[in-house]
């Protein structure tokens, strides 16, 4: 890999991590764990990966429904 590409693989990465780590600090586990599973799974995954529409996709909940739900769940949008 180029170093160029390199260097910003890596800033990406670490951003992708911060991010990961601000979400699942500021996630009310409590709300999320009584979820129904499918829900909980969700909501997980968005903490994971940051990814709305795939996480709204599995929670069966429109993109509005789903945002104001992990809202609802304390997680940050990053």
């Amino acid at each position: 890999m180029h170093h160029a590409n390199r260097d910003l693989a890596e800033k990406w990465a670490k951003y992708d991590e911060e991010a990961r780590e601000i979400r699942k600090r500021h996630a009310n586990w409590s709300f999320i764990e009584s979820q129904p599973p499918r829900i909980r799974e969700a909501l997980k995954l968005y903490i994971e990966t940051g990814d709305v529409r795939l996480a709204s996709k599995i929670a069966g909940l429109k993109l509005e429904e789903f945002i104001m739900l992990y809202k609802k769940a304390g997680i940050p949008t990053i």
